[in-house]
């Protein structure tokens, strides 16, 4: 039995409490640039391409805002677009929006951050070829938090018009505040089979893990505090992340790991769902 995740494990649906659900679909459809399908009272799911869920909302009764860095959870989710020229054109409806834009250039990657109107974290990112990512002497990516080029991004979208996000736009990665960087570890790279893509924990308290050689699926800091608190029953914030396995004998093996580590997985329909030692919800799929 493999301890190592398949080197194609993908991230899926990502789900979020919210305090307006009204408010969050135009946010996330006006700013972002998702497109509604389903929706009821309390209710909605987010497409890329008007079928498959990309991002589930639920308003929750008598809802509190989780301040950022307030508690274990969500720091932000992080859609990957398929091209510079994309990113590009979300930059320029950003900047028409109004909200208020934080960025990076990664070096492996050139990065947007912006937040909801519950203080969810949102990163819009494209990729560098993987031919251009440098490893250091630990074989650890090289990262940093460079500024990007600003004006050579928009140069990118000239003559262009943002339609929203378009088609090839997945969940890239995802980030969580965790209790302890240690137990995270213990749990997703011993026990679930991540790699340590970037260890940074002496010089940020942040550890960044991945699967098939990818930068990174998952950021783990310990930003909110050593031993944060949960996300508080009422409070906006994540529901669950997504884990997509190519196949049910690579999820199957990966709980039993986690069985044996004593996080059993419960069944809900076809998912497997788990909590991590930060009581962060994954479920565990098959791909279609």
């Amino acid at each position: 039995m493999s301890s190592v995740l398949p080197s194609d494990m993908k991230l899926g649906v990502v789900k979020l409490y919210v305090s307006n659900l009204e408010r969050s679909i135009r946010f996330y459809r006006d700013i972002v640039g998702l497109r509604l399908g389903s929706c009821d009272r309390t209710k909605a799911d987010l497409t890329i391409d008007g079928s498959e869920p990309f991002l589930l909302l639920e308003e929750l009764p008598h809802a509190t805002v989780t301040p950022r860095r307030s508690a274990a959870g969500l720091y932000h989710f992080a859609i990957l677009l398929p091209d510079r020229a994309a990113l590009g054109r979300s930059l320029r409806n950003l900047i028409a929006s109004g909200i208020h834009i934080g960025q990076a250039d990664h070096l492996v990657s050139e990065a947007l951050y912006i937040t909801d109107p519950d203080q969810n974290g949102i990163e819009i990112y494209c990729d560098r070829p993987r031919s251009a990512w440098q490893r250091d002497a630990e074989g650890y990516y090289v990262m940093a938090a460079d500024p990007i080029d600003w004006e050579g991004l928009l140069k990118e979208a000239e003559g262009t018009v943002w339609n929203g996000l378009p088609a090839g736009t997945t969940m890239g990665h995802i980030h969580f505040h965790v209790k302890s960087l240690e137990q995270s570890k213990a749990f997703y790279c011993d026990v679930l089979g991540f790699d340590i893509a970037a260890d940074a924990r002496a010089s940020m308290r942040a550890l960044f893990i991945s699967a098939g050689g990818y930068h990174h699926h998952i950021g783990l800091n310990v930003w909110a505090g050593e031993d944060a608190p949960s996300r508080p029953p009422h409070g906006t914030g994540l529901a669950y992340c997504t884990l997509i396995f190519p196949d049910a004998e690579s999820r199957n093996e990966a709980a039993e790991r986690l069985a044996r580590a004593g996080s059993r997985c419960a069944a809900d329909g076809e998912a497997l769902i788990v909590t991590d030692p930060s009581d962060i919800q994954l479920r565990l799929i098959v791909a279609p």
